[in-house]
């Protein structure tokens, strides 16, 4: 049975990701992954016209990081449904931890990278603010709210990019986590 175009576009990929991670975008030929792949390297240029459009892939292929409020939030509860938002991005991260890291290292030298990253940044701020507002039942002033979900997302944000090197757990110190959250729903508490 013959190899489809997708199976040897993801070979191609995975190759790609694992070099990266290993050695870094710059420090790794296209050649390289090709003989990684098993592919000729004409192939890896009939998929990725440059070696950057490899960086665009693998940044497409990082999970949604979109949680619907109806699974996280808990009516009165912020830091419950806070909890439970953190809880659904790390399990979300749970299959691309190499991958989170690898973007997040090339994030310094690739715009396109770090153009993605950002937007997911600003998307997570967004969603941890819409947990706290649904969570919330007294009204919390807009700046408070950003405030607190900057904090958070950074937070997050730096977890994410650091699970590579926490032993393997894949998300770094839960219970600082936790403790993370607890603070700042108690801060919009007061």
């Amino acid at each position: 049975m013959a190899e489809t175009e997708d199976s040897t576009r993801e070979r191609i990929l995975a190759a790609a990701q694992d070099l990266f991670a290993r050695h870094g975008f710059d420090a790794t030929p296209t050649s390289k992954i090709a003989t990684e792949a098993q592919v000729p390297k004409g192939l890896v240029h009939y998929y990725f016209n440059r070696k950057p459009d490899l960086l665009t892939a693998l940044v497409d292929k990082l999970p949604s990081e979109h949680v619907e409020l109806g699974e996280v939030v808990v009516d009165g509860d912020v830091c419950t449904s806070l909890c439970r938002f953190v809880d659904r991005l790390d399990r979300n991260l749970d299959g691309s931890s190499l991958l989170s890291h690898l973007l997040w290292r090339e994030a310094d030298t690739h715009e396109v990278v770090r153009d993605a990253l950002q937007a997911r940044y600003r998307k997570m701020v967004a969603q941890i603010g819409e947990v706290i507002t649904a969570a919330s039942r007294h009204r919390i002033a807009a700046e408070r709210i950003s405030a607190a979900a900057a904090l958070l997302a950074h937070a997050l944000s730096f977890r994410h990019s650091m699970a590579r090197h926490d032993g393997g757990a894949g998300h770094g110190d839960g219970a600082s986590m936790d403790a993370e959250v607890r603070f700042v729903a108690e801060a919009l508490a007061s």
